[in-house]
């Protein structure tokens, strides 16, 4: 796996969107309230990074391969809250 411009473009750009995920899950940590929080978009957001992970995995792409699985992380984490607090 070689590190050129493209893959510096991808790592800081998955870096952006994965942190996204962050001020909702401590959000939801500390204030216990999942109210807003749509368990659908959740389902559906979780299983499609899911297989962008997979798909991450099949090209060996590292930025893909970082990010879906954090980005996959924390999106777990927010539907778990959601069923545990919802």
């Amino acid at each position: 796996m070689k590190f050129d411009t493209t893959t510096l473009i991808g790592l800081i750009a998955a870096t952006c969107t994965t942190c996204s995920f962050l001020p909702q899950v401590i959000k939801i940590l500390r204030s216990k309230r999942t109210n807003d929080v749509s368990l659908l978009m959740y389902t559906i957001l979780s299983t499609g990074l899911f297989l962008w992970l997979i798909y991450g995995f099949l090209l060996m792409d590292l930025p893909l391969i970082l990010a879906n699985t954090v980005s996959f992380t924390l999106a777990m984490c927010v539907l778990v809250l959601k069923i545990r607090h919802g």
